[in-house]
């Protein structure tokens, strides 16, 4: 049995339920302790929601770090993050959430199943993404279009971007 190769990964991160900072904080230790080396954490920012749009205005963050998960696991760590945050999975999708854990990126992979697509289907979509994103992985290469992040970032209307409000430097998830 050969040992897995480690690989960069690229994960965003979302609350808008509960202390909403703490389920972040409490995500990142989380994603190390289950087998993420995060070695990148960006600014948090304050985003209005997606989707459906009359509930409680969102943190997001965007983390990368080195793992030797496959994407099927690193997907079952995000879920059980999600689950010890109190998320409920029945909830209409696109809801009020305590912890939202989305995989963006795997360094030179693409995953088309039915339950997990990376690079996540929506990237491209959500300035709330590609802005903390691009601050931790502005050059990564999205393998579908051939964009860096930071290009995709730029190309989202500029009245959305402006709707993704800094709060914080990356300093937020020490507590």
């Amino acid at each position: 049995m050969t040992a897995r190769r480690a690989r960069r990964v690229w994960l965003a991160l979302g609350s808008n339920l509960g202390d909403r900072e703490a389920h972040l904080r409490a995500a990142v230790a989380g994603l190390r302790a289950g087998g993420v080396e995060v070695d990148r954490i960006s600014s948090l920012y304050e985003t209005p929601p997606w989707g459906v749009t009359q509930q409680p205005a969102f943190l997001n963050a965007a983390v990368s770090g080195l793992t030797t998960l496959d994407g099927r696991d690193l997907l079952i760590l995000a879920k059980r993050l999600e689950a010890d945050a109190g998320r409920d999975f029945r909830a209409p999708r696109w809801t009020a959430r305590p912890l939202d854990v989305d995989i963006a990126l795997i360094e030179g992979e693409t995953v088309d199943l039915v339950d997990l697509v990376v690079p996540h289907a929506l990237l491209g979509q959500r300035s709330f993404v590609l802005v903390p994103l691009a601050e931790v992985a502005g050059e990564a290469i999205h393998p579908r279009t051939g964009l860096r992040i930071a290009s995709m970032r730029d190309l989202r209307p500029a009245a959305e971007r402006a709707e993704v409000v800094r709060v914080r430097g990356p300093e937020w998830a020490e507590g």
